[in-house]
């Protein structure tokens, strides 16, 4: 039996990658986004490349019709892998962005990801098979607005899924990246010039380590020393100190 994988957010950056690292592990890829022209020439270069099938689904996650679209799919559907990669970030204080946009936010980062989670748990727990990355970030341990509690979310709920199914075949996990070189920046209009070149990490290097770390049962995949690093210290220093310096993260972003 051929088996397929879900992919959010597929048409660039962390989502793209996975898509290609879970083709050639022979998956069938069924790619998700907005973007119909650049999900057609995604799935020809998988065919093309890993002699992969594939199927897109055109959806925005922000939208209620969008979400229930992905939701029909997979339960009409036996899917073995899902990623949550899907997501967008903004560039302003939670005190002046625009409401509607905060709550785009929400509905793509934590919304989308809860309703697809859940609606493929129950087919995954019948067939005690199936794996579930949930694309969250080291964002979600400090202090930046609707952005990280909606990562701090999915990181906990990761976490939760991972000790529930542990008696089980089912694998899930949070992926907690830090800044990567992607269009995510670029399309939320943020400053990044002041971060230092070791900062950055590779699309591709951090995946691999992500689906390594999911096959090893692991709730939480924190790739690059440098954000290991960081992410032990965000957990032993003060809160207060932890917030002064997130804050002081997003606002560098704002310039």
């Amino acid at each position: 039996m051929q088996s397929w994988a879900l992919v959010t957010g597929a048409t660039s950056g962390i989502g793209e990658s996975f898509t290609r690292l879970l083709a050639a592990n022979n998956y069938n890829i069924i790619l998700v986004a907005r973007d119909l022209e650049r999900m057609a020439e995604r799935a020809q270069a998988l065919q093309s490349k890993f002699g992969v099938k594939t199927q897109i689904l055109q959806a925005d996650l922000a939208t209620e019709m969008g979400c229930q679209l992905v939701e029909d799919f997979l339960s009409r559907n036996e899917i073995d892998v899902l990623i949550n990669n899907a997501g967008f970030g903004i560039n302003k204080s939670f005190t002046v962005s625009n409401l509607d946009i905060e709550q785009e936010m929400l509905n793509v980062l934590v919304r989308t990801p809860m309703r697809l989670t859940h609606c493929v748990l129950p087919s995954m727990k019948v067939r005690d098979k199936g794996i579930i990355i949930n694309v969250s970030s080291v964002a979600g341990w400090i202090a930046g607005g609707t952005y990280s509690a909606s990562k701090s979310y999915l990181t906990v709920l990761s976490e939760s899924l991972n000790t529930e199914l542990a008696a089980t075949k089912i694998r899930v996990s949070a992926l907690c990246p830090g800044f990567t070189r992607t269009e995510f920046h670029q399309r939320g209009r943020m400053s990044m010039q002041a971060l230092p070149a070791f900062m950055w990490l590779d699309a591709d290097k951090l995946v691999a380590k992500s689906w390594s770390d999911a096959l090893a049962g692991k709730a939480v995949s924190v790739p690059g020393w440098q954000y290991r690093v960081l992410t032990l210290i965000l957990h032993v220093v003060p809160r207060p100190l932890v917030r002064k310096v997130g804050m002081n993260v997003r606002i560098k972003q704002r310039r």
